[in-house]
């Protein structure tokens, strides 16, 4: 195991975007202000960066509207804007620094060919249906994305040939049990537990998932190790309840804290751990 903690600032660089952009075929219109707007993109002469930057200045209730037109949710972007400007304010941004929250937007998520493309178009029925689907199609996706950093440490427990169960509860001292995604070798003779807590969006989730995390370490026995790979930019959004999760691991309750971007060293540490218990 890694002996050094790192701080929790260094840690949070480390936090990565887990979803993958959609881009959209259409956005439904959410109400009279959404259709003014759009009205107003449509007069413009020229679509370009600066044009939009312009705009943005005198009417930053734009800026939501812009990110539906790449796809992204008012919860989304504000995750997006806060991993990316360490703040959700688009007003503020719109007003202080439009250049360059427009040049993000077309960089990340292809604004300015997305817009003339949308504002182009001839809409029909089944376009409109689509759109109804989207919630549908979306909430698909945003269940498959959640299932990435779980999927990324089974594949490095598979790869090291060691036997093991995922989703499941591991009995610790006393007879107690707590959840975790991965358990080795197996839910009654738990050796080595692990967290899988992955979110860009925000909600209720993250703290519960900060729960699940105490509770391992709470019924832990002195042998067993208790690991987490936390990731995700919705976790930026609730600082203080990631900040929860790394002073576990200051304070030695939990043996390892990881993202995606630190999976090497998950691996090396859970291949050292599971060597220390005979699974190897």
């Amino acid at each position: 195991m890694s002996g050094v903690v790192p701080s929790f600032e260094a840690y949070l660089e480390t936090l990565g975007r887990l979803t993958g952009h959609v881009d959209p075929t259409a956005s439904s219109p959410q109400g009279e202000e959404i259709k003014l707007a759009v009205q107003d993109l449509a007069g413009l002469s020229e679509i370009e960066v600066a044009d939009l930057s312009a705009m943005i200045v005198e009417q930053p209730s734009l800026v939501p509207v812009l990110g539906l037109v790449v796809g992204l949710s008012q919860e989304k972007l504000k995750n997006a804007l806060k991993d990316s400007f360490d703040t959700s304010g688009w007003v503020t941004l719109a007003r202080t620094r439009p250049q360059e929250v427009v040049t993000w937007m077309d960089r990340e998520f292809d604004l300015v060919r997305l817009l003339k493309v949308q504002l182009a178009r001839q809409y029909e029925l089944s376009d409109v249906l689509i759109a109804r689907a989207g919630g549908r199609v979306t909430a698909t996706r945003a269940g498959k994305s959640g299932r990435k950093v779980e999927d990324e440490i089974e594949a490095i427990a598979k790869g090291l040939g060691l036997p093991y169960q995922t989703r499941a509860r591991f009995t610790g001292g006393n007879g107690r049990t707590a959840p975790c995604d991965l358990v080795l070798p197996n839910s009654d003779e738990a050796e080595i537990v692990v967290a899988a807590k992955g979110f860009d969006s925000t909600g209720s989730k993250l703290t519960d998932a900060v729960r699940e995390i105490e509770e391992m370490s709470d019924v832990r026995l002195p042998r067993q190790f208790v690991m987490a790979v936390v990731d995700g930019i919705g976790w930026k959004s609730r600082k203080a309840d990631l900040r929860r999760i790394h002073e576990l691991w200051v304070d030695g309750r939990i043996d390892g804290l990881y993202t995606l971007a630190t999976l090497d060293q998950f691996r090396d540490d859970l291949e050292y751990a599971a060597q220390l218990r005979h699974l190897i």
